[in-house]
């Protein structure tokens, strides 16, 4: 059996078992799941998907995306 874990690691190092698949830049909420644009406020927190890595050992493999907090400013561009 091969079993595949995916985790996000949040820029203070605190991690999060996930079950789905993420995109290198793709905008995520605090629990992963990514957010539909445009956003309804700028005044919320947002992750950005800065890098990816992949463990793989013996019966199954780990996922890794690292992700960076998107500043206020930033997120003013995706506000409708």
């Amino acid at each position: 059996m091969y079993i595949t874990t995916v985790e996000i690691i949040y820029p203070e190092g605190d991690k999060r078992e996930i079950e789905h698949i993420l995109r290198l830049n793709q905008l995520v909420d605090l629990n992963g799941f990514p957010v539909q644009l445009p956003l309804p406020d700028s005044k919320i927190i947002i992750y950005r998907v800065r890098r990816k890595s992949t463990e793989t050992y013996r019966g199954g493999e780990t996922v890794r995306y690292f992700l960076e907090l998107v500043r206020r400013d930033e997120l003013e561009e995706f506000v409708k």
